[in-house]
């Protein structure tokens, strides 16, 4: 198949709105930075940005000014857009944070009635390219509604445990109605995934429990080959079936958290796809989550490879 990509993601895109006053409410803050948001799109944005090769995210936007605003974001990005489609009567969506370091960055999602990437549906994928994709990356917002739930499941399920395919917990309470729903379709979601990856609190969704070694115990149960749980300023445990990783923090001053997940994701994408030592790949993308959180923007501000290179040097100086 001539249009083989190495990356596809699914799932939520968005326009960013940052703060350029740190500290300061919404109600106080006089200016704003525009950027790409939606942590799946990041995620192919950071893979590409450190040579992953070709990368493709399937989501939607509405028929407004953001929409090709997207578009043109990703593919200067390197990001391919052929399954960016257009929802004709939803918006697409914006989001506003407050900067509040070291650790809390609220989010304002403008997503109502329904986002666009809500609306992605089975019939509108192209199923055999992502089967034949070298890595697939689904999200667990993709589950919160319908169709995008149905279409997540149905993708995964048709691609099988072909290649490599990442569940990202990505729990996000405010975008399900049903959240008691959550923890049994991120449990679907792992039946297909060779990773799963998650903070504490996204773990204990879909295992019940926060406990790093537990839950990536709990992870492995389910079926997964590579359970990743972050753990923020406390680093990252990862656990395969025959090894017990544990990354310490990569220590560097926080600007905004908020994009921190998204570059390890991409990170991690790369690694795997390279076929890199697993705690080599943590590693890399620890440090790229350090970077991101040191920077005040997430897309514009992925960290290329020798940035991570240097960024592990100096913290095992």
């Amino acid at each position: 198949m001539s249009d083989v990509f190495d990356v596809v993601t699914i799932g939520r895109v968005g326009v960013d709105l940052y703060p350029e006053q740190s500290g300061v409410s919404l109600a106080e803050v006089q200016t704003f930075r525009k950027s790409l948001g939606g942590s799946p799109v990041n995620v192919a944005v950071a893979a590409a940005r450190l040579g992953a090769g070709r990368v493709a995210a399937i989501t939607k936007v509405g028929d407004d000014p953001f929409g090709p605003y997207v578009r043109h974001a990703m593919e200067g990005f390197g990001v391919d857009t052929r399954w960016v489609g257009t929802d004709p009567e939803l918006r697409t969506p914006v989001v506003f944070c407050e900067i509040h370091p070291p650790d809390f960055f609220p989010l304002l999602f403008y997503r109502e009635p329904k986002a666009p990437d809500m609306n992605i549906s089975l019939d509108e994928l192209e199923l055999d390219a992502i089967r034949a994709a070298r890595l697939f990356w689904t999200t667990g917002t993709g589950l919160s509604d319908e169709p995008s739930r149905s279409a997540t499941l149905g993708a995964l399920e048709a691609r099988g445990r072909s290649g490599i395919t990442i569940h990202d917990l990505d729990h996000r309470p405010m975008f399900w109605r049903h959240e008691n729903e959550a923890g049994e379709l991120a449990r679907a979601a792992l039946m297909h995934a060779m990773v799963a990856v998650g903070n504490q609190d996204e773990v204990a969704v879909a295992v019940g429990t926060r406990d790093p070694w537990d839950a990536s115990a709990a992870l492995l149960d389910l079926g997964v080959e590579l359970a990743i749980v972050k753990r923020g300023p406390e680093g990252v445990l990862a656990r395969t079936r025959d090894e017990l990783i544990e990354v310490e923090p990569v220590r560097l001053e926080v600007v905004n958290g908020l994009g921190a997940g998204d570059a390890f994701g991409g990170a991690l994408v790369h690694g795997l796809l390279a076929g890199d030592d697993v705690e080599l790949v943590i590693r890399r993308a620890n440090a790229a989550g350090a970077l991101v959180a040191s920077r005040l923007a997430c897309a514009d501000d992925m960290p290329y490879l020798p940035e991570l290179e240097e960024t592990i040097e100096g913290a095992t100086r």
